[in-house]
């Protein structure tokens, strides 16, 4: 029964039971996620009071926090955070939040909260606030703390209650990478106190820890001793060399600024909450929190590209053609994300590395024996080419060889579903050429995947002047399926990535052909911001497809170079052993590099051929803004996201 003197909300509800227990429950409107907004924080606050009151009265025994939205809380209002970012505002908005989360933290009377789907950053450490913790143990409900991917760490007390639930290994462990738990590991880390198999089972498992006053214990002192003393100093100081392994400290700060708060106040989860708020405000202005929120909204927007409401496609079954590295990793994830496929190749011989290294990749992600055997049982080899008739999707993936790609959609075309999307994974060749062959062109869209295609999360989705929008928002779609992110490039030689990539490596090639060291350029790259350098990088995609994206650029591999040696000797890099350099067990093989006195401006003077080309490519027209262009170059290529793409870099004066 709602009380009369209930505070009213626009985003909370609160009423009472005939027990005497208080349900509250968010669901922020107008939004598809609850989010905790200024708004939303405020209204909190009045609520609180109201318990309050009623549990000194005596007329509430207890109270269940729960979400009306599938998820539980999105963590803090991310369009807000620019706002604010100004140190005249923001230092007073964490101090209010703070005291709200102590307030029902200090509640006399039980304060339970039951959890499904997403409950992150924010939403974590209002959780955490909580005096007890029930959460649904499927794979929808996710927990964890992802601020350290916008440049800044847990800001609503979320790093003492953590460190006070988790142990401090765990816990910083949990906001240094960002990871992301399923809820029986969030029980394992002492960060869930009860697991149910549903989630029309938490209000039954509330309302019994309210009526039990059940309250969730600490973690061990087996596990707080890790914060005492002069260990406290030698765990500090091992984070920071392994987060130095990935994040330099001029490059992402937040990382540092959170181990010197542990090192600092460890081992007293309260003070580590009292000075959170001095070293969290510094970062949320700093230009890596700025450029790394940019990413974050480029990022969302993507998730818009495809086609929604009752028109939105479904993906069932996948063929792919090819079970090349790339085509047989394609077929793989296809089948990891729960499609149906088919992957056809000239005969078994050629299919089998293919399905051995999906074997690999469904051990590696998926976590049971059933699971694995599952998804094998999903990717279905097919030399002759049956699965055609009954895709969805068909995707080709053989080598770079016009004529080729031309016979398989030709016969294809004759086989396929008339809804069915036809797609390539031309790396370069232009997609007018390739649909020379076919009755009606308009269906062939390019599908542009990167490799690895199990870690690098964009997919170019070509678009020919035969296309219509439908044909593309559709290629969009599937994308999004998978759980890729899609870039929307015009046809035209090199797209966007190669185009970008190629002069940047050619580049390198050159100065290592005139007797540079190529691991002090790779190490020179690495410091400026890049995932690995451009001579490795070359490997990795391997020496012949490097020089034949190279001659469809029009830029000539000179015949007397090291590079053509290299790939008329067979030497293409990692996927034979030997390119520039020496790959063992998938690692290359390098000598020290020589000492550079302005290593990341060497890095600067590599990256300048990628931004120039990035420019020229948007004033073309072959992406349709800066925007996507920067976020192109950073999900199909790693390019620093600390700095917001190369021409947001450019701009500022970095690049």
């Amino acid at each position: 029964m709602a009380q009369a003197d209930t505070p009213q909300t626009r985003h909370w509800d609160f009423s009472i039971d005939v027990e005497q227990i208080g349900w509250l429950t968010l669901d922020v409107q107008d939004n598809s996620v609850n989010v905790l907004s200024r708004e939303v924080i405020s209204e909190l606050e009045k609520l609180v009071g109201h318990i309050e009151r009623l549990g000194q009265a005596g007329s509430l025994v207890g109270v269940v926090l729960l979400s009306g939205k599938s998820g539980f809380i999105a963590g803090a209002d991310i369009s807000e955070f620019d706002q604010m970012s100004d140190p005249a505002i923001l230092p007073e908005a964490l101090r209010r939040t703070h005291g709200v989360f102590q307030r029902i933290e200090d509640l006399k009377i039980p304060f339970v909260c039951g959890i499904s789907g997403f409950c992150v950053g924010g939403g974590l450490e209002l959780a955490l606030a909580c005096h007890y913790r029930i959460a649904v143990n499927d794979d929808g409900t996710k927990l964890g703390f992802p601020e350290v991917n916008l440049g800044i760490f847990p800001g609503f007390a979320g790093t003492g209650r953590s460190i006070r639930q988790a142990g401090p290994v765990d816990a910083m462990q949990l906001m240094l990478t960002g990871k992301i738990l399923r809820a029986s590991q969030a029980r394992k880390l002492n960060l869930v106190d009860k697991l149910v198999r549903h989630r029309d089972m938490l209000r039954w498992e509330g309302r019994t820890a309210v009526l039990s006053k059940r309250k969730s214990e600490p973690a061990p002192f087996t596990k707080r001793a890790m914060a005492l003393g002069p260990i406290r100093k030698r765990v500090a100081d091992k984070m920071r060399e392994e987060v130095g392994k990935k994040a330099p400290k001029n490059h992402y700060p937040a990382p540092y600024a959170l181990i010197d708060l542990f090192e600092k106040y460890g081992d007293d989860p309260k003070q580590m909450i009292a000075h959170e708020i001095d070293a969290f405000v510094p970062l949320m202005a700093s230009p890596t929190a700025q450029n790394l929120r940019r990413v974050f909204f480029l990022s969302e927007s993507l998730k818009r590209l495809g086609v929604k409401g009752k028109d939105k496609p479904k993906f069932v079954r996948v063929h792919v053609v090819g079970a090349g590295v790339m085509g047989g990793d394609i077929a793989a994830w296809c089948a990891y994300r729960g499609m149906a496929v088919t992957l056809q190749d000239m005969d078994m011989d050629r299919i089998k590395p293919a399905l051995d290294r999906a074997k690999k990749l469904f051990k590696k992600r998926l976590k049971t024996r059933q699971a694995v055997d599952a998804a094998m049982a999903r990717l279905e080899p097919d030399v002759e080419g049956k699965g055609i008739a009954r895709c969805d999707v068909l995707i080709e993936a053989v080598v770079e060889k016009l004529e080729v790609k031309q016979q398989i959609f030709s016969n294809a075309e004759k086989q396929l579903k008339p809804n069915a999307i036809m797609a390539t994974n031309t790396s370069s060749i232009e997609l007018e050429r390739i649909a020379e062959s076919l009755d009606n062109p308009n269906r062939l869209i390019g599908l542009h995947f990167f490799n690895p295609v199990a870690q690098l999360p964009l997919v170019e989705v070509i678009r020919s002047t035969l296309n219509d929008d439908e044909a593309i928002r559709v290629g969009a779609s599937f994308v999004l399926a998978i759980g890729k992110s899609p870039v929307v490039v015009k046809s035209a030689p090199g797209f966007l990535v190669n185009r970008a990539l190629m002069p940047y490596m050619l580049e390198a090639i050159d100065r290592v052909e005139k007797g540079e060291s190529p691991e002090q350029l790779d190490a020179a790259a690495v410091a400026f911001g890049m995932p690995m350098g451009p001579i490795e990088l070359m490997d990795t995609v391997g020496l012949d497809v490097g020089a034949f994206v190279a001659k469809e650029l029009g830029q000539k591999v000179p015949e007397d170079s090291k590079f053509a040696k290299l790939v008329s000797d067979g030497k293409l890099g990692r996927k034979s052993g030997q390119g520039f350099y020496k790959w063992v067990d998938g690692k290359a093989q390098k000598e020290k590099a020589p000492a550079h006195a302005n290593l990341e401006g060497l890095g600067r003077d590599l990256v300048q051929p990628l931004v120039d080309t990035a420019e020229v490519i948007v004033s073309e027209g072959v992406v349709e803004s800066a925007d996507m262009a920067d976020i192109g170059m950073i999900l199909g290529t790693g390019f620093a996201p600390f700095l917001g793409g190369p021409l947001k870099a450019r701009e500022d004066g970095r690049a």
